[in-house]
């Protein structure tokens, strides 16, 4: 009978533990939220980056170094910033996150959409994918920016596994134009 109890009480502690790790994120992803029609999300092979500094697509690669900074000069500015503006409470696992994506380029971009990814870890395989999402923007003139709101949870299970990881995951951000595909990579500790 005493063993029994301490099982129980060990259970709902687990439970419990999983929702303030839920809480803890800040933003999580809405349980069975995944998108049907993003399934197919355009995103590159990501190296761990901060979200200011994108992954160049295969067509953007090139073998010279003409363009390369030279001893004196500096980075240019990447063609897009994409930021997390607020993050406000909407349940126990949910969170109402507003982001921005500001098109930094001297030309209008055109037929842009923006993929997001959360995966338990430092990992993007994805058997550990928790959350994904898509926002068509449409075209996006030159210094404009664009804003929206994504409602997304954590069930109680991917709570769990985000504390399994000691609290990290990472966030993947693709930004797909008519003219280029930028792939973003962030990791957070979200305990």
């Amino acid at each position: 009978m005493k063993r029994r109890s301490v099982v129980v009480v060990l259970v709902v502690v687990l439970a419990v533990g999983g929702v303030g790790i839920a809480l803890g994120t800040g933003f999580g992803p809405e349980s069975g939220d995944k998108d049907a029609s993003s399934s197919d999300f355009p995103t590159q092979t990501p190296t761990p980056t901060q979200m200011s500094s994108p992954t160049p697509s295969e067509d953007e690669k090139s073998d010279s170094t003409e363009d390369a900074p030279t001893s004196g000069e500096s980075t240019p500015e990447p063609p897009f910033v994409f930021q997390i503006d607020e993050i406000e409470k909407c349940g126990q696992t949910c969170r109402d996150v507003t982001s921005t994506l500001v098109n930094q380029q001297d030309a209008d971009a055109t037929g842009v959409t923006v993929y997001s990814r959360i995966f338990v870890g430092n990992s993007t395989d994805a058997d550990d994918e928790i959350w994904r999402g898509s926002e068509e923007v449409g075209n996006l003139p030159a210094g404009e920016s664009y804003s929206t709101t994504r409602r997304v949870k954590l069930s109680l299970s991917e709570a769990f596994a985000v504390q399994q990881a000691d609290g990290w995951i990472t966030i993947q951000t693709t930004i797909e134009t008519d003219e280029q595909t930028l792939t973003y990579s962030e990791r957070r500790d979200v305990i």
